[in-house]
């Protein structure tokens, strides 16, 4: 493919490779967590390190993995400690980010909204070598803490309180995982966009979970699929001259309706098969673990 014999390219497509690995491997607990939009509160954040970025003309980048750590510790601790007011203290916390980026860049020397507008919905032109670096990085550390601490971090997600009762340290893992989807979203906005992200992390897990019940062949299928659409966003993007970060989120989409299509039949063929077991016999009290197992695995 000529399209490899150009550097752009090249920083772009290892950039999606890493997006479409990272997003759904923290998205996975996200998801089971109920904190599906998590994602998009932290992108709303991030603006505001973009704009700090520009006005201090410094890497806007790591500045905004800075700000995203920042707002997503915040969120945390709302969550921990607020009560009947916590939902208007986020609420304030994602828009005032929005309005703190958009201010920043303004100020910046020579800045204009213009230069947001790559970072808000992605861009393949803008993804510089010093980006690939940082992304690198980045991603490093959301694949060593969501693979090294998955059984820890699976369990905290499926039920805190028995978790604790384990001794597992609950809040730490909560932060950890709060702190990991910031760097997530910091990796994922030169592609994607901030405020496109929150769909990477979550469809296409979604997407996985039509067809499979435990967390291994979740993690595995989401993390395909991630590949899969941001690869071939980034691509279609190249030749067809349309914006990459709506591209790869409507090719997630359509994955799972693909998914959800196919998991149709095969949810009708299990219960079939449930129902011929039931015929032959087999005793009641054999049957009830193996409805239990897979009920404790479904979720994930």
């Amino acid at each position: 493919m000529d399209i490899l014999n150009y550097a752009l390219m090249q920083r772009a497509l290892l950039a999606a490779v890493l997006v479409g690995i990272t997003a759904p491997a923290i998205g996975i607990y996200l998801v089971q967590r109920r904190q599906a939009l998590m994602g998009d509160g932290i992108g709303h954040v991030a603006m505001t390190g973009v704009g700090l970025g520009f006005l201090l003309s410094t890497s806007p980048v790591w500045m905004a993995t800075a700000v995203s750590v920042l707002g997503a510790v915040l969120m945390e601790l709302i969550r921990w400690y607020g009560r009947t007011r916590g939902d208007i203290a986020l609420a304030m916390l994602f828009y005032g980010g929005m309005a703190g980026g958009v201010m920043f860049t303004n100020l910046a020397p020579g800045g204009s909204n213009a230069n947001l507008m790559s970072y808000l919905f992605g861009s393949l032109s803008t993804v510089s070598p010093s980006d690939v670096v940082a992304i690198c990085l980045l991603a490093a550390f959301v694949l060593l803490v969501t693979l090294g601490l998955r059984r820890q971090l699976f369990a905290v997600s499926l039920d805190e309180e028995f978790a604790r009762v384990t001794g597992l340290p609950v809040r730490v893992l909560n932060m950890l995982t709060a702190v990991t989807a910031a760097v997530t979203v910091t990796v994922a906005m030169r592609v994607v966009g901030l405020l496109l992200v929150s769909a990477l992390m979550v469809v296409p897990v979604a997407a996985a979970q039509q067809l499979t019940r435990s967390f291994a062949a979740t993690f595995a299928i989401a993390v395909a699929i991630g590949v899969t659409v941001t690869l071939g966003g980034t691509i279609t993007s190249a030749y067809q001259d349309v914006p990459p970060g709506a591209t790869i989120v409507l090719l997630t989409i359509a994955a799972f309706i693909a998914m959800t299509a196919l998991a149709t039949p095969l949810a009708r063929r299990r219960a079939r098969a449930a129902a011929a077991a039931q015929a032959t016999g087999d005793p009641a009290e054999c049957a009830i673990p193996a409805a239990r197992g897979a009920t404790d695995q479904a979720g994930v």
